[in-house]
């Protein structure tokens, strides 16, 4: 930056808002003020680094390169933004170069740094030889880099620059990408990382990041400044989230002609979890429209606390995005805001969706990162990517808090690679550039690059390659609420009172009040089942069972057949016992579908007609028992 573009800086920073906490800040006070991990995390960096050779009393100057994670929703482009003016102001630096993962994050980037006094162009282009006068630096996406990185190493030669990565985890996509970005930024004299997701499981080294070894010899990625979920949680930073996850039976037909059938989620093998997973998302069945009038009835009770809040869909792909919105305005008379590409037109219909109060936009996965919209409190995560990579950002999209006590609520499939996500949202982990072994992988850890989040796993390739399926029918199945790390209720009919006992919880609620809210919803379910008097005749009275889920062998509604009668002993809950048996069952109608070279669907029409009562999903559990009976007979025999 010339003398005069530092004293333009200087100008329009009169009004900045930096603290006077640091020796060499000017005397002019401050404006608003940083939320408490910003300001730690502002003075981790400064602790670090040299003394600054004009002025050894003024302390270090901080590192040449610094990594700080945040949990997304946290503020990161803020204290990256702080920072920037802070190394501007004791002229540190000279210019700013961000580098954003998408083409609307460089407008976004611009947009916050121009209210701090910083003037960035997110409209440069690859093609010019440098910023304008009048700006004190560029927003690029990590897509330009890769392409002209000598242009933009001379840029960040041209003058002492601060280059701010932007999701740095980025950096490790491509070989091509990460040579590029260390090549374009080598010279840089400061590099900022940011990340809200600080884990990835391929061993592709990510540029300007420390990695030391463990005690096992695996080479960790050093942060600098972390801020995980948990404390933001409790700083009211983020939002508390509640996953709603909903199961039900899927029919499929394989190229081959023969029809399957399972239940989603419910301990099959990944091949077929898959399947069943990709049957659910099918805009032409039950169980898509089930899940998205249940979210739109979660919405519009949010919306009686918080008026302007919105709703996101994310879809696996474009034409099911659009089926969506068809779904939506159906169910809502009102047209749902598409976005299907990181277009400008793209960036136009997420920021007046941002700015308005309509009810829904439907994305594929531009809203997955990044993207600011801090009034969406209601998700449907719609869609077959289930890295963790992903699935933090996904979620990351709904946890921005605006004010203390609003809820968060986003609405899964049941499936248990996603279960695990969100029991895990706390959970944080580094970059690990080398594997012990394919055994010690917990599954949960295989992040596939984020651009290709959204294709099927190898798994489900694989197997797309062996079968050409068409969905043939869904049903959805209110399954439980997860917060906290706990699981609440059991199964429930969409559109029923019990469904409605944790779809409707308020959209108001401080964190220990949304666990103590939940715990009374189960235990009001709990007293409505045991009193209900069941329609297929398995319970015995009140306190027998309940509907479909009614006790029979092994049940255990308060009082009835298999609850400990009057021993004081607590009985195990309904739906745990009812996961169980229809785990076994599915285990034993695998045997015997290999033991006979017959496909699954097939022997469970069979057992539901020769055993009786609804599909798995819905079945109570001495019906379950009894299809147990007869496929143990057919194995023994």
């Amino acid at each position: 930056m010339s003398d005069s573009g530092a004293a333009a800086f200087r100008a329009t920073a009169a009004a900045e808002h930096l603290s006077p906490a640091y020796p060499a800040r000017a005397p002019w006070g401050t404006a608003d003020r940083l939320r408490a991990w910003q300001q730690e995390a502002l003075d981790a960096y400064f602790a670090l680094g040299t003394p600054d050779a004009r002025d050894p009393e003024a302390g270090p100057t901080g590192p040449r390169d610094f990594l700080a994670s945040a949990t997304p929703g946290a503020g990161k482009t803020t204290f990256a933004l702080r920072l920037a003016s802070e190394l501007l102001q004791r002229r540190l630096v000279d210019r700013v170069t961000v580098v954003a993962p998408t083409e609307h994050l460089k407008t976004q980037w611009a947009d916050a740094a121009g209210r701090a006094g910083i003037r960035l162009d997110p409209r440069f282009s690859n093609r010019h030889a440098r910023e304008a006068r009048h700006y004190h630096g560029v927003v690029v996406t990590y897509a330009q880099v890769a392409v002209a990185a000598a242009r933009h190493r001379s840029l960040t030669e041209s003058a002492r620059t601060l280059v701010i990565l932007d999701e740095i985890h980025h950096g490790g996509d491509a070989l091509s990408w990460g040579d590029a970005i260390r090549d374009a930024f080598e010279p840089a004299e400061r590099r900022v990382s940011l990340t809200g997701t600080p884990f990835r499981s391929d061993t592709a080294p990510i540029p300007f990041v420390r990695y030391l070894r463990n005690e096992r010899g695996i080479r960790l990625s050093q942060t600098d400044y972390a801020y995980g979920y948990g404390r933001a949680l409790a700083d009211g930073v983020v939002r508390p989230v509640v996953f709603l996850s909903y199961a039900g039976n899927m029919r499929w037909r394989t190229r081959q002609g023969e029809e399957m059938e399972a239940s989603l989620g419910q301990g099959d093998t990944k091949d077929v979890t898959a399947q069943a997973w990709r049957t659910a998302l099918d805009p032409d069945g039950d169980w898509m429209p089930a899940v998205l009038s249940a979210a739109d009835r979660r919405l519009s009770e949010v919306r009686q606390h918080v008026p302007d809040a919105g709703g996101l869909v994310i879809a696996s792909d474009q034409t099911l995005a659009r089926a969506y919105a068809v779904i939506l305005e159906r169910i809502t008379g009102q047209k749902a805001t598409l976005v299907l590409s990181d277009e400008a037109a793209s960036s136009a219909r997420i920021q007046a969706f941002s700015e308005g109060d309509s009810r829904w936009m439907v994305a594929v996965r531009m809203v997955s990162e990044g993207v600011d919209v801090p009034r969406l409190a209601v998700g449907v995560y719609a869609t077959n990517a289930s890295t963790p990579l992903f699935f933090a950002q996904a979620i990351g999209r709904f946890v921005r808090a605006r004010r203390r006590g609003e809820l968060a609520s986003v609405f899964l499939p049941s499936v248990p690679v996603l279960l695990g996500l969100a029991a895990e949202l706390e959970r944080e982990r580094d970059h690990a550039l080398d594997r012990e072994s394919a055994e010690t992988d917990d599954g949960l850890l295989d992040d596939a690059l984020l651009e290709r989040a959204q294709e099927n796993d190898s798994a489900s390739a694989d197997l797309l390659d062996e079968y050409e399926w068409s969905a043939l029918a869904s049903e959805a199945t209110f399954e439980k609420a997860l917060y906290d790390g706990q699981e609440f209720g059991s199964l429930a009919v969409p559109g029923s009172d019990e469904e409605w006992d944790f779809i409707g919880i308020p959209g108001l609620l401080e964190p220990e009040e949304v666990s103590r809210l939940l715990r009374a919803r189960q235990a009001r379910q709990a007293r409505r089942a045991a009193f209900r008097r069941p329609e297929d005749g398995a319970g015995h009275g009140p306190g027998g069972g309940a509907g479909a889920a009614g006790s029979g062998p092994g049940g255990s509604a308060p009082g009835g057949p298999g609850s400990g009668g009057g021993s004081g002993v607590p009985p195990e809950p309904l739906h745990r016992t009812l996961a169980e048996q229809r785990k076994l069952l599915n285990s034993l109608v695998g045997l015997y579908a290999r033991q006979a070279a017959r496909p699954h669907g097939e022997i469970h029409a069979e057992l539901r007609r020769l055993g009786g009562g609804p599909e798995v999903a819905r079945a109570t559990v001495a019906q379950l028992q009894k299809r147990i009976e007869i496929v143990r007979g057919r194995l023994r025999g």
